[in-house]
């Protein structure tokens, strides 16, 4: 049974699911709808740029992003990730799409190189733990006859001549689908996963309008998992702090999970009743740029493989540590070698609490069982993080 992973290198062939497959499965595991944007990331900075001055960065890089950030997240997690997006016919867009195709082996035949529009465009710029973006960018225009110069329209679940993405695609099956919900807009792609048995998990951005109403969030009633911020949480749920307002969104939802930056994260099991906290694992951080999507992406992976809540949050927070430790958001998502390379350095530090080190005891159990010892590589360089260079042959 085919799954998607046998062309791709040892650390990305770890299967998190290879236990629950069964003939008949969707292929698909995740699938997602957004838009790519590519992510020009300077990093280094000693403090926010100031007006009329020039700014020199230490670092700099250049990756997918928007959409893509949770897309290869996921897919360096073992999962067979399907996107549907559009893509600009520029060199920003071949390289994106390049990236994602060819570097993260995901799904592309649902998306589209749309002629004569240019690629979404962010600058980040990370200083003091935190980062400031502009971007640019225009909305995908109506798709001529529905062909173009990747794939054309009449793929599954795609119509033909519309604007792209589609306001209403028709989802793959699969075992998952994550939306990002945006007040007043309707998303009816949710609801036709949800039909097709896909397990629906959401977050949520800052709401412009102001008005923090849950009723306005079209497709949380579909929802196994909703995973907003700390600020999001309290202001939709008016509440004073992020506990309380993950009890009040577990009476909506069937799983809250409310991150808390630097302090972590906590999950209500609306169903049983179950709680979780989890601290964040301190690094010194790079770029925080997509750690929220990696966040996502993690607890996704935990819960289609049937984790208990605790470990899926403390998974989760994990892999959004060990990217901020990077720079970029879809290029800082970890793998199964570097999750495993942190197993085998945390266990050696010296003075490392009994306590902490035992939270993550199903980590040490789960490598073992997907990533034998004798086969595990050490950190892998990924894909090129600049546009310009080329690997040598």
């Amino acid at each position: 049974m085919q799954h998607g992973f046998a062309a791709l290198p040892l650390d990305e062939q770890v299967d998190p699911l290879r236990h629950l497959r069964a003939d008949g499965d969707p292929r698909c595991d995740v699938f997602l709808t957004g838009t790519v944007f590519l992510d020009i990331i300077f990093t280094g900075l000693d403090s926010a740029p100031v007006r009329g001055t020039e700014s020199w960065a230490r670092g700099m890089g250049s990756s997918p992003g928007g959409v893509a950030n949770m897309a290869t997240a996921l897919a360096r997690l073992g999962l067979c990730t399907s996107l549907a997006a559009a893509f600009g016919d520029d060199h920003y867009g071949d390289y994106c799409w390049d990236a994602l195709e060819q570097g993260e082996g995901i799904d592309l035949s649902m998306s589209r190189t749309i002629p004569g529009w240019h690629s979404p465009v962010t600058v980040s710029m990370a200083y003091e733990g935190e980062r400031t973006m502009i971007s640019h960018g225009h909305e995908a225009p109506p798709y001529g006859d529905g062909t173009g110069e990747r794939g054309v329209d009449r793929a599954e679940g795609v119509p033909p001549a519309r604007g792209f993405p589609p306001a209403h695609p028709v989802p793959p099956r699969a075992r998952a689908a994550v939306a990002s919900l945006v007040p007043g807009r309707p998303e009816g792609w949710i609801a036709d996963a949800a039909a097709r048995g896909a397990r629906i998990f959401a977050d949520v951005g800052w709401d412009e309008t102001g008005r923090w109403d849950l009723a306005a969030l079209p497709g949380l009633d579909r929802c196994e998992a909703f995973l907003p911020n700390a600020e999001e949480a309290m202001r939709y749920t008016r509440t004073e702090c992020p506990r309380a307002a993950a009890r009040a969104l577990a009476e909506k939802v069937p799983v809250a999970v409310v991150t808390l930056g630097a302090d972590g994260a906590v999950a209500v099991d609306g169903g049983s009743g179950e709680t979780a906290e989890v601290p964040a694992i301190e690094v010194e951080a790079l770029d925080p740029t997509g750690a929220g999507d990696v966040f996502v992406a993690g607890f996704v992976t935990g819960t289609l493989a049937g984790w208990p809540l605790a470990d899926r949050l403390a998974f989760a927070g994990l892999t959004a540590a060990l990217s901020v430790q990077e720079f970029g958001g879809s290029l800082s998502a970890p793998g199964w070698s570097e999750l495993a390379a942190w197993w085998q350095r945390v266990q050696g530090w010296v003075g490392q609490e009994p306590e902490a080190l035992a939270r993550y005891a199903f980590l040490g159990r789960l490598l073992d069982r997907l990533l034998p010892r004798a086969s595990r590589p050490w950190p892998r360089a990924r894909a090129v993080p600049t546009i310009g260079f080329r690997r040598s042959p």
